[in-house]
């Protein structure tokens, strides 16, 4: 059928991409849960984020599969995203509690609108995608509810901190759709 093969390529795009942020977020994680894992009085803090990641472990599996399932080439990017995106929790984790949560609060405000845009690209298309994105964007959701309650936008420098954080998830998004 005419327009099959975009279909094809544009869903495997959305699969690689969703598997490329969803082991990002996963390192950026472990990262925070290296720092506060060894300070003692902080020990609340690691268990909202243990919390957390174990959602996104949940979405790394779905895409894992997802991606065998279907076929889709994984991101050549994912060593470089594993670096970058525990740098990222482990120097947010050593700026602060607040700052870490804002880190989280930032990653999931791009993430929540990215899987919103994909989700209506997906109406009619692939209902079983659809209903991943929809769960995954409404656990991120809570994510971000639970980083501002965490007190994220306290964070010294929280507009510039997330700024940068956001543009970086963007930049992220649009390089491991394509490769």
């Amino acid at each position: 059928m005419p327009g099959e093969d975009v279909r094809r390529r544009a869903l495997a795009e959305m699969i690689r991409v969703d598997h490329a942020g969803e082991y990002g977020a996963v390192q950026i994680y472990r990262g925070q849960q290296a720092v506060f894992g060894r300070i003692e009085g902080k020990a609340h803090a690691a268990r909202i984020i243990a919390g957390m990641e174990a959602g996104e472990e949940e979405h790394l599996r779905t895409f894992d599969r997802l991606i065998a399932e279907r076929g889709v080439r994984p991101t050549v990017m994912a060593p470089i995203w594993r670096l970058a995106g525990f740098g990222l929790g482990a120097a947010t984790a050593l700026m602060g509690e607040q700052a870490a949560h804002a880190c989280t609060e930032a990653v999931e405000d791009v993430i929540e609108e990215h899987y919103g845009r994909q989700s209506e690209a997906l109406r009619g298309v692939d209902h079983e995608l659809k209903g991943v994105v929809d769960k995954f964007r409404a656990d991120e959701i809570a994510h971000k509810e639970t980083a501002i309650d965490q007190g994220a936008r306290d964070a010294p420098g929280y507009g510039v901190l997330s700024a940068v954080i956001k543009f970086g998830c963007r930049a992220a998004i649009r390089i491991s759709e394509k490769i």
